[in-house]
């Protein structure tokens, strides 16, 4: 807990107030978390964000904290990959033709 100096307008004297600052951090860091992933979403990049908040004025540290949840949110929620997915391509000419590559000759002779 920490404590901040607030004036007090009645009786014209300063007076010790008790706040809790790790709460007001906490927030921060909600707020942020949702800042990245709503942002992400969109396709910005992180370092664009982040140095969007740092020149709003955000401490770094509490950026960093914020993205490093934004992370750890976000690969919860991505789906796990049961199999691996095989990639199929194939080559096609002007008129959408299938085209078979040929094996250059060290291939052929080295049977790679």
């Amino acid at each position: 807990m920490s404590l901040a100096i607030s004036y007090v307008l009645n009786n014209n004297f300063f007076k010790l107030e008790s706040f809790d600052f790790s709460m007001r951090s906490e927030e921060y860091k909600n707020r942020l978390t949702e800042y990245f992933k709503k942002n992400l979403k969109k396709g910005y990049t992180e370092e664009s964000l982040r140095w969007a908040l740092v020149n709003q004025g955000y401490s770094r540290s509490i950026i960093d904290s914020a993205l490093e949840r934004t992370h750890k949110e976000l690969a919860e929620e991505a789906p796990i990959l049961r199999e691996k997915p095989t990639i199929k391509y194939e080559v096609l000419d002007e008129n959408n033709n299938p085209v078979s590559i040929k094996k250059s000759l060290w291939k052929r002779i080295f049977g790679l």
